[in-house]
């Protein structure tokens, strides 16, 4: 009984609870950094685990919801309504086994090197049980950790598991072993821009126009979801087997609050520039009258550069480079970048000293010019000083029709565009067909025979607790339920509906699966 002073009374026993007994404080105190790390971890495993269990639990209900009432609708009697709901839930059944199901990097065959960065490498893979190939980017997690980089790749990875739009590169699964973190991503055999422009040097205004309004669209898809990239530039702007060009490499992009700006603290490349403002002599030698060699060699150099920890600047907005507050309007300074160097051969403001690149974009109302050749038409020239221009004035800033309604893109069909045939057909010669890309020697030893452990093991490594929900698999639901045999007569017709066109676009949700961990927040 009680009390009344909070004393509970079982009989002679006198239970009144010893504060100190249950003082979380003190056990805080004697534990070591490592042991609350851990706990946190186990924690945010536990919750993560129930939270996609009832999230799950949520869908399949709604699911089941929607076929009775479409079933309903189409007046379908009561025993066919039965069966179909049994068949749903045996697809249902099936398709959380396939969930259930761990993929690793033992599932693939690693093939090619196609791709190297400062933090890991893009190579060629092959599904071991289907065949299909994909892109399999590598990250080193000692590398992401010791360089600051893990939010990076979670943004990445978010994104990328977030947007589904045919302008970006797609996301099948994401992984983790004990050393590595794994993209596996749809595989896009065309090259990147820059291995076009290093190919043809200057692109025709027509060839120019249709990737750069494929580029806005893609912009924008990313722009849709509040991510600003941060990265827009010609090597990550890939071509697909028949030209068409999707956006890659979303490890600089950041979530973006509708009415905020980003003002960082962080340095987005680790290049060491100096931000000054006053004089102008690094726009006394523009760079089209920079000694040919000068050029040529930049022009060698460009892609190392873009594998290096340093990046390139010549993209950059000066926003960006001024660490002030900038949205996502400077993607868009970054297109116009990428315009002018489609048309004339380089980027507008490329030295080869990067201090000097960063004084000129600092600098640019004096530093942005156009040599006498080649011959670029004046609305060209204009749609481009409206993207290299203050925020304020610049297109794209209050909204992405403002850059379709310029009068360079007048004969563009928007809707269109990815259905057309694309400006420029890349060579590509079967699924594993490479040449469109750098040959990379393969210098990685064989593969690791270190067994797998289970994820409770894995979790107590303290350096997988920073990549705790970092796995994700994308699930192909509607080829799964049109292979499901629901159709069946009924009402006197020949063929009663399946359960897509009860249905129509099923939307499973593309799940978090492993570990428990979190799927990605919209």
């Amino acid at each position: 009984m009680d009390g009344g002073d909070g004393t509970v009374r079982l009989g002679a026993l006198n239970l009144k609870p010893d504060r100190s007994v249950f003082d979380s404080g003190a056990d805080v105190s004697v534990s070591s950094p490592v042991t609350r790390q851990k706990a946190a971890a186990a924690k945010q495993f536990i919750e993560n685990h129930y939270k996609n269990y009832l999230q799950g639990l949520q869908d399949r209900k709604e699911r089941r919801r929607s076929l009775q009432r479409r079933a309903q609708e189409a007046q379908v009697s009561n025993e066919e309504q039965e069966e179909m709901l049994r068949n749903l839930e045996r697809r249902e059944t099936e398709y959380m086994r396939v969930q259930r199901r761990k993929i690793g990097i033992d599932d693939f065959e690693q093939l090619t090197v196609i791709g190297k960065g400062a933090f890991g490498e893009v190579r060629l893979c092959r599904a071991k049980n289907t065949g299909e190939i994909f892109a399999m980017k590598k990250l080193k997690k000692s590398e992401m950790l010791s360089r600051g980089q893990v939010e990076h790749v979670r943004s990445e990875r978010n994104l990328l598991a977030e947007v589904d739009s045919r302008c970006i590169v797609k996301l099948f699964y994401s992984f983790q072993d004990s050393d590595f973190l794994y993209l596996i991503m749809e595989y896009l055999p065309g090259g990147d821009i820059m291995t076009l422009l290093m190919r043809e040097d200057i692109l025709s205004e027509d060839v120019a126009r249709f990737y750069i309004a494929e580029s806005i669209l893609a912009i924008h898809s990313i722009h849709q979801h509040n991510y600003v990239h941060r990265d827009i530039k010609p090597d990550n702007l890939i071509l697909d087997k028949n030209g068409h060009l999707k956006l890659s490499d979303f490890g600089l992009c950041k979530p973006l609050d509708k009415y905020s700006n980003l003002l960082e603290n962080e340095d987005i490349s680790t290049q060491e520039v100096t931000n000054e403002s006053g004089g102008h002599s690094a726009c006394d030698r523009p760079p089209w009258l920079m000694p040919k060699e000068q050029l040529q060699q930049w022009k060698r150099n460009r892609r190392a550069l873009a594998y290096s920890t340093v990046g390139t600047l010549d993209y950059m907005a000066p926003e960006v480079l001024l660490k002030k507050g900038y949205g996502m309007e400077c993607d868009w300074w970054s297109l116009g970048a990428i315009m002018y160097e489609m048309l004339v051969g380089y980027p507008p403001f490329c030295s080869d000293d990067p201090r000097i690149t960063c004084r000129k974009i600092i600098n640019w109302k004096t530093c942005l010019k156009f040599p006498e050749e080649p011959k670029i038409s004046s609305e060209a020239k204009d749609l481009i000083c409206h993207l290299l221009c203050d925020v304020e004035t610049r297109l794209g800033t209050r909204g992405v029709e403002e850059l379709k309604a310029h009068p360079w893109f007048s004969c563009t069909q928007w809707d269109l565009l990815f259905e057309l045939e694309a400006a420029y057909k890349p060579t590509v010669i079967g699924d594993l067909d490479t040449q469109n890309f750098e040959k990379f020697p393969d210098l990685e030893g064989p593969p690791s025979t270190i067994p797998s452990v289970g994820p409770w093991r894995k979790m107590l490594t303290s350096k997988d607790t920073n990549f705790i929900g970092f796995t994700f698999k994308k699930s192909d639901v509607l080829k799964s339920l049109e292979s499901s045999g629901t159709d069946m007569k009924f009402n006197g017709s020949s063929k009663a509906p399946s359960l897509i066109s009860l249905l129509g676009q099923i939307e499973l949700e593309e799940t978090v699966i492993s570990e428990g961990e979190q799927k990605p927040e919209t």
